[in-house]
């Protein structure tokens, strides 16, 4: 284990709105607001996402299996997002859940808002916290400098 203590910043709110690739998006707020490092909580809905919902072995590096969302689902996540050489790292766990069913899944990519999605960021400072391709295990682990 390895730890870092800061302080948070700003809080910044946010609404996505219906049509909107959400993870662009907040990319796009973590630069426009220079923030290095941030924990976020988000509500709303998604109708399309690329998610990863494990490995398919529990080995390292892990084998990711990749679902296709393509249905409107209901959303509450919670992530982070660390900075690794300016680009903006995003960590999202999420429930998405559709007329009943729960689907809990690492969002990755093409995550298309349905309606709305609300987040709500928290800058933290003084972590000297980044997130880079670690080749050992597969993946951006976070790191503090």
């Amino acid at each position: 284990m390895e730890y870092r203590a800061g302080t948070v910043g700003r809080i910044i709110a946010v609404r996505f709105d219906h049509g909107e690739d959400f993870l662009a998006g907040l990319r796009e707020i973590v630069l426009k607001e220079h923030i290095a490092s941030g924990w976020f909580q988000i509500v709303g809905a998604l109708d399309r996402a690329d998610v990863v919902t494990g490995p398919k072995e529990p080995v390292v590096p892990p084998d990711p299996i990749w679902r296709q969302v393509d249905a409107v689902c209901e959303v509450v996540g919670s992530g982070s997002v660390h900075l690794d050489n300016g680009e903006p790292k995003i960590h999202l766990h999420a429930a998405l859940g559709d007329h009943g069913e729960t689907l809990t899944a690492c969002v990755r990519r093409n995550s298309r808002v349905y309606l709305t999605i609300e987040l709500i960021l928290f800058e933290l400072n003084g972590l000297g916290a980044s997130r880079p391709w670690d080749e050992q295990i597969g993946f951006s682990k976070l790191h503090f400098s």
